[in-house]
This record gives structure tokens, C-alpha cells and sequence, in this order.
């Protein structure tokens, strides 16, 4: 199976993107921490791939027009999306899981409140493992996070103090897209492979052009469909917002470098491509991208798109821009893959434009 596989870098300056409430014990009761994770080496701040996603899904409905969003239903201690990969791309590039409750006191309280009249019926649970996958976001090297000590002053009387953390670092991700698995929606009636039940399946065999892979218990979108859905995700990527603590620690979460391809598997051939030096900087390592183009030449089906910010670690960048000229100077004669180096918004752009010319990635199997 084909799959878009990358990396990228977020610069966090000093910033606060995903934070774990209050921090029992400290001065303050209402300090607010970061997420970290704790090693001997350190501690590492992290975004979770939870916050990640969501930046990417509010990105996609709010700056993207084609994209369809799924309409989300919230009983008293469950939500749930409406699990119709047919009709909206977002249950279908991100996955779903809609197990409705059998209890009658569940049933006559959805009845009664008209929760669900506009909802695609399930009478069965169903579920899809999201064919984007992405890693939590990690410090590329241990950061002892700052606290902010302040007061609210603005009023009569003691001021109120307050007290939360922020941290200096580039925080670093995976990211994967399975081609094959977009549009592509499983009714085996088995554990987490159950995308469609009956209703689900009736409103699919109405899809012009829908294949109906028979061996696979599988329909399959047409590809004009599916394309639309890929390019859609990755035009949010490449005008990617969020985070958290903005207007205290404004920060752009956009990519400030990023490297990804097409590749034939899932593993991730781009992982130890990038570090940190001596001190914990960002280190994109020449030597382990040369040996890995080599090593998986035979399975990267694309150009390898590069987007680097100009601004961002310069000096690094001429050096890589020096290796990218004697690299593609022979790729085609070694039967290596070409490097596009652009802005990571137009290398993402570039992508989407290379699927009209590619549609065969997404057959790749």
C-alpha cells in the first residue's frame, strides 16, 4: 500500500501549545503546567497527537471550503460523530467509533430529545481506524520548563495571583497517510474493521462509480472522490492554526521545516533524519537522508518534498541546499528520488498538485 510519509518541525519560541491543567503542590493552586515527559535525560515537552488532530480538523473546516466536516452528538457521557465516511471526509480521513447504547433508558432519552433526527441511523456499533496517522509532538531535546508568575490587579482590593509554564523548543512529529484506506470502507463484521452496517452499505450502492471490492468486503469511493479528500487534508496542512495559550504566547504552529514522499509501506523511512546537536538545536542529519534514500529507493513512488522556511536555522539550510544540488545531479542515473526544496506550505501545495498527475498512488497496493 502507498502511503504519505513525513516529518515535521514546529518552532516553539516560548510557548504553552498543550497544557495538563493544575499542578497539585506548587505555590500557587491555580498554576497551570505543560505537558512533559520525564526521562533521566530530562524533560521533554510534548503536544499530544489528540491536540494535534484537532488543530488539523478546526484548520480543515475553517480554511479549507470543499472539506466536509462531520456533525458531532454529545448523550451525557459520550460524543460521537455521525460515522458516515460516505457523505463526510472528516469520518473518513480521521476514523470513527459509534457504539449507541441498548439500554431502553438510553434509547427513549435519544427518542425524546430529538438528538439524533438529522443523524444517519446505526443500529450496530461501527468503527474506522483513521487512515491519518500522527505521532505526539515532541521536544527534540529536554527543556526544564519556565513558570510565569503574575497577578490580576485590575480590581479593588489584594490582587489575584496566577502562575503557568512555557518552554523554548521545536517540537518534532511523524505523520502518515494511508492512500489506499481513503474512501476505501470495510463491512467485515469484525472488531474494529466494521466501518459500514446495513444502513451504511445501502447508502454507498447508491454512490455512481462506487467498485465494490467483493474478496476484501469492501466498497471503494471513486477515485475523483478520494483525490478530492487528500488534497483537501493536505491543503489544511499547509495552512495549518492552533494551539493553546495563544494570547500569551502567540505562536505559529504552521511547519516551520518539513520532509515528507509518497512511499510504498507504512514504516517511516524519514524518522532519524532529524535531531538535535550539542545544543538542542534542531540537526538535520545530511548523512542519515542520503543513506535512507538509498537503502528505500525502491519504495518512495514520489519526489522527496522538502519545505524549509527561510529564517529558520539558515546555516543549516545552505549546507543541506549544497547537498540537494549534488544529489539530484545524479538521482536519475542512480535510480534515486528527486528533492523539491520550497516553502512548507508550497512543497504541501506541490503535493496536491502532483495527485492530479498521480492518481495511480492511490491504487498502489
Amino acid at each position: 500500500m502507498a502511503f504519505v510519509t513525513g516529518l515535521l518541525l514546529i518552532d516553539a519560541p516560548a510557548s504553552a501549545l498543550n497544557n495538563l491543567g493544575n499542578i497539585p503542590g506548587e505555590r500557587e493552586e491555580n498554576t497551570v503546567g505543560v505537558k512533559v515527559i520525564t526521562t533521566k535525560a530530562g524533560a521533554f515537552p510534548y503536544v499530544s497527537a489528540q491536540a494535534f488532530r484537532y488543530w488539523l480538523r478546526t484548520t480543515l473546516e475553517r480554511r479549507v471550503p470543499e472539506w466536509k466536516a462531520s456533525p458531532m452528538f454529545r448523550e451525557e457521557k459520550i460524543a460521537y460523530t455521525d460515522a458516515n465516511p460516505i457523505l463526510y471526509w472528516d469520518d473518513d480521513i480521521f476514523g470513527y467509533m459509534r457504539a449507541p447504547s441498548k439500554a431502553d433508558t438510553a434509547k427513549k432519552s435519544r427518542e425524546e430529545s430529538g438528538l439524533l433526527a438529522d443523524a444517519t441511523p446505526v443500529k450496530d456499533t461501527v468503527t474506522r481506524a483513521s487512515p491519518f496517522r500522527v505521532s505526539t509532538l515532541v521536544s527534540i531535546a529536554p527543556v526544564n520548563p519556565t513558570s510565569d508568575f503574575g497577578v490580576m490587579s485590575r480590581h479593588e482590593g489584594n490582587p489575584v495571583p496566577h502562575e503557568h509554564q512555557f518552554y523554548r523548543t521545536t517540537l518534532k512529529g511523524l505523520f502518515s497517510l494511508d492512500l489506499w484506506g481513503c474512501g476505501t470502507f470495510s463491512y467485515r463484521n469484525r472488531t474494529g474493521f466494521r466501518n459500514l452496517d446495513d444502513e451504511r452499505v445501502r447508502l454507498i450502492g447508491d454512490v455512481p462509480g462506487v467498485e465494490h471490492l467483493k474478496d476484501e468486503q469492501s466498497y471503494r469511493l471513486p477515485k475523483e472522490a478520494r483525490l478530492a479528500r487528500v488534497k483537501a487534508l493536505f491543503s489544511g496542512m499547509a495552512q495549518l492554526e492552533g494551539g493553546a495559550k495563544q494570547t500569551l504566547h502567540y505562536t505559529d504552529v504552521s511547519p516551520a521545516f518539513v520532509i515528507f514522499a509518497v512511499t510504498a509501506g507504512g514504516n517511516h523511512i524519514f524518522h532519524h533524519t532529524v535531531g538535535a546537536n550539542r545544543t538542542g538545536l534542531p540537526d538535520v542529519k545530511i548523512d542519515a537522508l542520503r543513506d535512507a534514500l538509498r537503502v528505500f529507493a525502491d519504495s518512495i513512488l514520489s519526489p522527496v518534498y522538502v519545505g524549509w522556511v527561510k529564517g529558520y536555522l539558515d546555516e543549516a539550510r545552505s549546507a543541506f541546499e549544497q547537498f540537494i544540488d549534488e544529489h539530484n545531479a545524479t538521482a536519475a542515473n542512480e535510480g534515486l528520488p528527486l528533492i523539491h526544496l520550497s516553502h512548507p506550505r508550497e512543497a504541501f501545495l506541490a503535493f496536491v498538485k502532483a495527485c492530479d498527475e498521480h492518481p495511480e498512488w492511490l491504487d498502489e497496493k
